[in-house]
Order: structure tokens, then sequence, then C-alpha cells
């Protein structure tokens, strides 16, 4: 049989190639500690797993689930929402609930990209946001985001006849790989561009509850005008630790969320009702959980950044998200010095490149190790050598 020509284009999606060289070690007897998948260690809140049991119990929740989501949980969302960023939102019309947030931002390609159509995407970013759009017949152009413009695209020097096949603008803020944050000012420069080109901007803000510092990321709907040509994809896995449960939201413009609504009552059959109504109690319950897990995250940010400096590697401790980005030693690329992690070390980090050309010479590590593996792996960087490094002539 012949595949799709769509799948042949596509490369491994990248933790999957992490996941198969860490499996290899282990296969030989290695133990590996891992700082390469953000997948958060810390349980999800014991209010919230109880109410998943009482629900489970009723019959009528072993039925298959409005595509849409239940009522009740469109109101919790847009409730959180007012609560937390003060914006306000339709219920039925501004919110959707989808079986995790990667399940929205890969389907909301086919609601606006046509074959040759052009999405503007982050460059390292989440390698979805490209795949989507090339699943959907479209292209992705890459917006580099560097350290000197504080990981944030420059969307002045984008030209115009690539503009004038765009569709979509996807951002991510606080971000992921980088770290870097975002604040009002740039997202309502954003808002103002895709008016003046008539796109649909894309933010993904999974991170807004994962902060350190007394620093407090911003939504995207909190910009004026947001509504008029945004939407913003949201998750319940990072503020609750629900990554197993596969639910998040996407809010905003209703045009938006009309279009993947009818995407998605064609594709699935809807979130499991008990999940759902354990989504409902995380957002309506007590959010204590939320600085408690911050304050663990921060102790880890610190203590890494505090080894990493140790053998000469530099990052900048970030003021949100669940990763740090490091820049890589002099004389290694990103998958050279993965790989000299690996081999000296038996430590996983994430290249740079996965992410995007302009990933390179980045690695990124994850703060959702358990502190047992956390305290290991660090002894084991601490003891990373730099085979490479130049020696002065004498």
């Amino acid at each position: 049989m012949k595949t799709a020509r769509r799948i042949e284009a596509l490369k491994p999606y990248l933790f999957v190639e992490i996941n198969k060289k860490i499996a290899e070690k282990r296969a030989r007897g290695e133990e590996v500690i891992s700082f390469a998948i953000g997948d958060p260690d810390i349980p999800t809140p014991p209010h919230v797993i109880k109410k998943l049991c009482e629900t489970a119990q009723d019959p009528a929740n072993h039925r298959y689930p409005e595509s849409e989501g239940l009522p009740e949980l469109h109101v919790a969302i847009a409730d959180w929402y007012k609560k937390r960023f003060d914006v306000t939102l339709d219920p039925t019309t501004e919110v959707l609930p989808l079986i995790g947030s990667k399940e929205g931002i890969g389907h909301i390609a086919f609601c606006f990209i046509d074959s040759g159509n052009i999405a503007l995407v982050p460059d390292p970013a989440y390698p979805v946001y490209a795949i989507g759009t090339q699943l959907a017949g479209g292209r992705p152009y890459y917006m580099p985001l560097t350290e000197e413009n504080n990981f944030l695209p420059d969307l002045k020097n984008i030209k115009d006849f690539i503009l004038k096949d765009t569709r979509i603008l996807w951002l991510n803020y606080p971000n992921n790989p980088t770290g870097a944050v975002a604040g009002l000012d740039f997202f309502q420069q954003a808002v103002e561009f895709a008016k003046q080109h008539d796109i649909l901007v894309c933010h993904d803000g999974p991170y807004s509850e994962v902060a350190y510092d007394n620093y407090v990321p911003n939504s995207f709907m909190q910009t004026d005008g947001a509504k008029d040509i945004g939407i913003e994809f949201h998750s319940l896995s990072k503020t609750y630790n629900m990554t197993g449960w596969r639910i998040g939201m996407a809010v905003g413009n209703a045009e938006a969320i009309k279009a993947l609504r009818t995407i998605k009552s064609n594709l699935d059959s809807g979130i499991p009702q008990a999940i759902q109504y354990m989504a409902i109690e995380a957002l309506n319950g007590p959010q204590d959980s939320i600085s408690e897990h911050n304050v663990i995250y921060q102790r880890r940010r610190d203590l890494i950044i505090e080894v990493l400096e140790k053998i000469g590697v530099k990052a900048i401790p970030p003021k949100a998200s669940l990763y740090i980005w490091a820049k890589v030693p002099d004389g290694y690329n990103s998958v050279e010095f993965t790989a000299d992690l690996l081999d000296q070390v038996s430590v996983a980090v994430t290249p740079g490149i996965g992410y995007g050309p302009s990933g390179e010479g980045y690695v990124r590590l994850s703060l959702t190790i358990p502190d047992v593996s956390l305290v290991k792996g660090l002894s084991r960087l601490s003891g990373w050598r730099n085979t490479r490094r130049l020696t002065p002539k004498r």
C-alpha cells in the first residue's frame, strides 16, 4: 500500500525520536535521567480526582457525550477567564472545550487554511503549529525568535507577498520552548497587525498559570480587539497537572469557534463527561495547588540554572513556563550536545533544532522531573565535561 503524500512529508514527532533513543539505552540496562518531556510529575489535585470518581459512577456519563461539551463546562471556562483575566466570554458562542488543546491546535488549520495558504509560525515553536498547517495543505512561514528580540517575532519585517496569502498567525506566551513572555503591548501590536492584514491570531496560552518571582502572565484575550480577530487555546494540563486526562479549551472570536466546532462535530465524539465534570471542579474549586506547584517548579528552576552555570552552559532563568532554554557550549550543535550528555552522563535533554532552525544552538530542559530524579540528574550533569573546548595554543 502507499501512504498519502501528506504523511510522507511529515517528520517523526520530535518526542517520539527522543523516547526511542532513551529506550535503546534503557534496553541495555542503563538508567537515563530525562529532562526532555514537559509532562508534570505532580499529581492531579485530590478534590479533582474525587469528582471524577463520583461522576464515573453515574450511568449517564457512560454514554456518548456531545461533541461541543456540557453547558456547565462552557460556563465554568467563561467564569474562570473572568476571575483570572477579567475577560468576558459568551459561554455559548465564544467557548469550546477540547480533547486537550493539541487537538484544537491541530484542527484549526482545517478551518482557515486552503491549499497554498500560509500560517505564520514562530521559530522555534511547538511543532504542531506547522504540522497542522501542512496537513491542511498550507505552508508554514517561519518567524525567527531571537534572544536579541526577547524571543518575540518581528511582525514588521514580514513581506507583503507573504501576507497576501496568510490566514493564521501563531503566538505562544509564556513560550515553549524558550520560556519567554510577552506583555499586552506586544499583543496589541499583534491585534493591529492582524486587523490590517485580515489574519486570524491563534494564541496558545497553556502556561499562563506556571510563573515565578511574582510574575503574572497575561492572556491574549485581555488585549483590546482580541476577540475581533483571535482565539486563545488553553489547557488544564499544566495548570492542574491533568495532562493524562486530555481536556482543554478554545475561547474568543465566535466565528472561529463556530468553525472549529464544525470540524470537531464531524471528527470526534466529545470529551468523556466524567472528565468534563472533573474539569468543572478544577476550574471552580480551590486554586491553592497552582501556587504550591509553582514553588516546587521555581526551586527546581534555580537548582538547574545553578548547575548549568557550573558546567559552562548559559541560560536565562525563565519568568514562566516549565522550561529552561539553554545555549549549547562552544564546539557543539544542539544534537551533538544532546548526544554527548546521553553518552557521558546518561542525561536526556531536547535539542533545540527539533523546534525549528532558529532553535539551533540551544537545548530545552523541563522542570517536570521528580525531585529524587532531579537530584540524581543534576549530580550527573555536574560531572559532564566539554571535550570539544578549544585548547589555547602555547
